[in-house]
């Protein structure tokens, strides 16, 4: 992520930049990132909100107040890495309720949790951080998923996770998860690490429309697997892929839902539309005559259908 240097962000705000800093130990804001070479680096939204702030208020103390208030600034993704740093559930918490206010679930979701978890793991030293901010999003997930309205569509949609680690990838699978149930789908997600009997199970349980592989752990004689038991027990469902997680390089046969919940959503939605439009619609002919013979030929009607 880019970033404005302490230099530049003092000039912005009219101070020195040992004022800037002293208001960072102070205060902790506006509370910058360190690059991999130690340098300070800030957001332009939190410099924004603090500058406009100190108009008004003309008094630090109050001016940060107002500004962390405001929530213009701390609904950027570094706001939430400073908090996996911090291990502060509370202020990741109200990080997403600030991004909620002025974005939808799903924006909210793409735009500022999944790149906080891939900036948080980015940094191969901070190893405890990230694992934290994985397991509070998935928290976090999981509470949304709870709230979510019943199915709308008929179509169910059976998700199966190779991830193997509690990461970034695995945050990924559920808030794909998220955005199908979200968009009315009725939908499951599984391990694939499902043994045999139970893997047919769930298919004939769920019937599902669509068979989703997510995550990218699957050896190839998984996915075999997988396919292999849905031709038996959903025949009617098609494989696709989430995230590139069919473990082939190059062209293979099994669709693409892209690489984001919503792009997922969409997918599935035209491919859905477009299985509907394309059925053979079933015409009713009124009997010729009436009689024996018109009842006869509706009664066979009836049996070929």
């Amino acid at each position: 992520m880019s970033g404005i240097r302490t230099n530049a962000a003092a000039e912005l705000l009219g101070v020195s930049p040992n004022t800037l800093r002293s208001w960072e130990r102070r205060f902790g804001y506006p509370r910058p990132r360190r690059t991999e070479g130690g340098h300070r680096q800030y957001e332009l939204a939190d410099l924004e909100a603090l500058r406009r702030a100190l108009l008004e208020t003309h008094n630090i103390s109050s001016a940060i107040e107002v500004a962390r208030q405001r929530g213009e600034g701390p609904t950027s993704p570094a706001r939430l890495v400073e908090a996996f740093d911090r291990f502060d559930e509370h202020a990741a918490d109200r990080t997403m309720e600030e991004s909620l206010a002025v974005r939808s679930v799903e924006r909210t979701v793409e735009e500022l949790l999944l790149p906080s978890l891939v900036a948080a793991s980015d940094r191969l030293a901070r190893e405890a951080e990230s694992e934290f901010g994985a397991r509070w999003a998935t928290g976090w997930l999981h509470a949304a998923r709870r709230v979510v309205p019943a199915p709308t569509r008929p179509e169910a949609v059976l998700i199966f996770d190779s991830s193997t680690t509690l990461d970034v990838e695995t945050v990924e699978v559920q808030a794909l998860e998220l955005g199908l149930r979200r968009a009315g789908f009725r939908t499951l997600l599984l391990s694939v690490a499902l043994e045999r009997e139970r893997l047919t199970r769930a298919l004939r349980g769920s019937k599902p429309a669509a068979i989703v592989l997510a995550g990218t752990g699957a050896t190839l004689d998984v996915v075999g697997r997988i396919v292999y038991a849905a031709r038996h027990a959903a025949p009617g469902a098609r494989v696709l892929e989430y995230r590139d997680a069919t473990p082939v390089a190059g062209k293979h046969s099994v669709p693409s839902l892209g690489v984001s919940p919503s792009e997922a959503v969409t997918a599935l939605r035209e491919r859905f539309e477009s299985a509907v439009a394309q059925r053979p619609r079933l015409v009713e002919r009124p009997p010729a005559a009436v009689g024996g013979g018109a009842v006869r030929a509706v009664a066979g009607a009836q049996r070929g259908n």
